[in-house]
């Protein structure tokens, strides 16, 4: 049990830092590149990964042995290395009495038994129970983190109405300016037709001081010429006109008398 609980920590430790034997400068380029995309460059996924919890342990022989202790003797002894190792060591220790197999030793060997028969019959129904509690634990873990993506999400929704509201208000901007503009194309062409009026006002004022005139002077004209006419007449040229109208007239008269 110690050994595969030791072997679970290195398989965590070395899935936590793995190891690099070679670093080439492009390597690490599109590794940093790879750390800012993801991060937005605030953390350093080169140097400082992110843990990972391990789903599974590790693969063991005999129940408790880790495949590791026995996978690095391959390139040296072959696959009979480790068997030979243990075995040899294992008659070593008995033969010279180093280990000796007193009452204890076989006890020993009982519990371990009963241990591993607990473990075949109880491992599978605790283990389930055991990924309940986890999965249960690591539900209370993202409630705060799916909540606060919810809150961010929410704000981000927020302001991205306000934007859009930003953007109807330079909308609403521009159509005030185009209103004042209209107004102010209203106000000059409501001046232009008073300038206008004005003008034709005073322009119609002057003809008709200009008519006003002429209609006086020509009156003026008339009466002069009459005053001077009737001042060349003399009585007696008067008299003498009168009398030859007169004379006309009673002639005429007669004309018409003898026609009748």
């Amino acid at each position: 049990m110690l050994s595969r609980f030791a072997n679970a920590h290195a398989r965590s430790v070395l899935a936590l830092q793995p190891l690099r034997l070679t670093h080439t400068s492009t390597s690490k380029a599109s590794a940093a590149a790879d750390a800012v995309a993801t991060e937005g460059g605030e953390r350093d996924l080169v140097n400082f990964p992110r843990p990972q919890r391990a789903i599974s342990p590790g693969k063991v022989r005999m129940g408790f042995i880790p495949e590791e202790w026995f996978t690095m003797f391959y390139h040296k002894t072959g696959v009979t290395g480790p068997y030979a190792l243990g075995v040899g060591l294992t008659t070593f220790l008995c033969s010279k009495e180093i280990y000796i197999m007193e009452h204890e030793y076989y006890a020993g060997i009982s519990i371990g038994l009963m241990v591993v028969y607990a473990i075949n019959k109880m491992g599978p129904g605790l283990g389930a129970y055991l990924d309940k509690e986890v999965e249960k634990e690591d539900a209370e873990f993202n409630a705060g983190r799916v909540e606060a993506l919810a809150s961010a999400e929410k704000a981000i929704a927020a302001e991205t109405l306000e934007q859009e509201r930003a953007k109807a208000q330079v909308m609403l901007f521009y159509a005030k300016k185009e209103n004042v503009a209209l107004q102010l194309e209203a106000a000059y062409r409501a001046n232009l037709m008073n300038v206008y009026t004005e003008t034709k006002r005073r322009l119609d004022y002057q003809v008709e001081c200009q008519a006003v005139e002429r209609r006086m002077e020509q009156r003026q004209m008339v009466d002069w010429v009459i005053r001077n006419v009737k001042g060349a007449i003399t009585p007696e040229q008067e008299q003498a006109t009168l009398s030859q109208c007169i004379t006309s007239l009673k002639s005429l008269a007669q004309a018409n008398t003898a026609r009748i």
